[in-house]
């Protein structure tokens, strides 16, 4: 029987983080930027939570201008209680509790430090690296009509 995978070998490592008293205006900028959809939320050096694109987009509504994003930090929208698990907690574990509480991403820790991120796609990534390995295909394309 095959060991059971920890988070560590398939989570983002050295993910990037935002301090809480940031802007919305910088969040969102500096996730375009580097195609992030999820963002560790630190105050000084703690990690306090995450924010998503997802969140920013319900707070400043379908036009992003009420209320201003100026106006707005990271404090007044990151969620405050992520889902945290350390490097070597079973993968099993994890993907349990994110289909039971639809959870989108886990933070990742080492000794209380942010050491990664695992989202969805990041799960979607794995699954596909596990379904090639296990039925390889000898010609690279799909049999579909």
């Amino acid at each position: 029987m095959k060991n059971n995978p920890l988070i560590k070998s398939v989570m983002t490592p050295f993910p990037h983080s935002i301090d809480i008293d940031a802007s919305i205006v910088e969040a969102r900028k500096f996730m375009m930027s580097h195609h992030i959809r999820h963002l560790p939320v630190t105050d000084k050096t703690e990690l306090v939570g995450i924010l998503t694109d997802r969140d920013i987009k319900l707070i400043l509504g379908p036009d992003f201008d009420y209320p201003s994003q100026q106006e707005l930090s990271v404090r007044d929208v990151y969620i405050d209680s992520p889902y945290i698990v350390s490097l070597d907690e079973p993968l099993t574990n994890v993907l349990a509790n994110m289909v039971e509480k639809h959870i989108g991403s886990v933070l990742v820790t080492r000794k209380g430090k942010l050491a990664g991120v695992f989202t969805s796609t990041d799960v979607c990534r794995s699954f596909y690296q596990f379904i090639s390995d296990k039925f390889p295909t000898s010609d690279g394309g799909n049999d579909v009509a």
